[in-house]
């Protein structure tokens, strides 16, 4: 969400009204999270000065760890070097930290060909939008599933049930301190993430939604504190003893 959030911003600063923006201070610091989108705190630091050229040699983009070539344009400005500078920025601030781990796992392989395309700058902020874009429609419909057999029939569906949330295993990266509390497209994948974790005994696939939509399910080694709810079901392991559970 961040990520994505951030590359919205900066596709916004790369075709504003003022011409492309850089911030010349791009520090995680200089931004914040308001209502679910990354803002910037302090624009006194950002220009939409481009870098004046004779030839390509003077368009040289330098990072601590890194160089750049661009081309000079026409005009005799470096091209596109504001907007090759905010996402290498992102790149480094942001994605590094962010993008490797924060994905199912059939999605990562997405994250990390953006993480390399945004650090060797081979993406500028259109085809990087684009790609973040891709991610998530395939997240938020559940195309990223791979074919499987269907598990869910391992388990037996308790419905007009939910468990209380309450201290239980961890696992990451939980929703919740208190146990595994995991985002999922629906009941069948839920169901495929018990059957990883070795822990797990039953899951309930909560009303609760993340900023996708997506439902949040509560995995628990055990079924203590179940209470009536209409509109819940609890879904017990069939090799779990469901009289000593219950």
């Amino acid at each position: 969400q961040i990520c994505l959030s951030l590359v919205k911003l900066l596709f916004y600063l790369a075709h504003s009204p003022l011409g492309s923006i850089v911030l010349l201070d791009f520090q995680p610091r200089q931004f914040v999270m308001v209502d679910g989108n990354l803002k910037v705190t302090d624009m006194d630091d950002a220009s939409t000065e481009e870098l004046s050229c004779k030839e390509d040699n003077d368009c040289t983009l330098d990072f601590p760890m890194k160089s750049f070539p661009l081309k000079c344009s026409v005009v005799g400005k470096c091209e596109g070097i504001n907007e090759k500078k905010n996402l290498f920025n992102a790149y480094r601030y942001f994605f590094t930290y962010l993008l490797p781990h924060s994905a199912p796992p059939p999605l990562r392989p997405f994250l990390s060909d953006i993480l390399n395309a945004t650090g060797d700058l081979r993406y500028g902020i259109n085809e990087t939008l684009k790609a973040f874009e891709k991610v998530l429609h395939l997240y938020k419909s559940g195309l990223y599933l791979q074919k499987r057999p269907l598990l869910l029939k391992d388990y037996i569906s308790l419905k007009g049930f939910r468990t209380v949330e309450g201290e239980d295993y961890k696992c990451w990266p939980s929703y919740s301190h208190l146990g595994c509390l995991l985002s999922v497209h629906g009941a069948e994948e839920a169901a495929a993430i018990c059957n990883s974790q070795s822990q797990c005994q039953s899951f309930t696939v909560t009303q609760q939604r993340t900023w996708t939509g997506r439902p949040l399910a509560l995995f628990q080694s055990s079924l203590t504190g179940l209470i009536t709810d209409a509109n819940a079901v609890v879904y017990i392991k069939r090799s779990a003893s469901l009289g000593e559970r219950l």
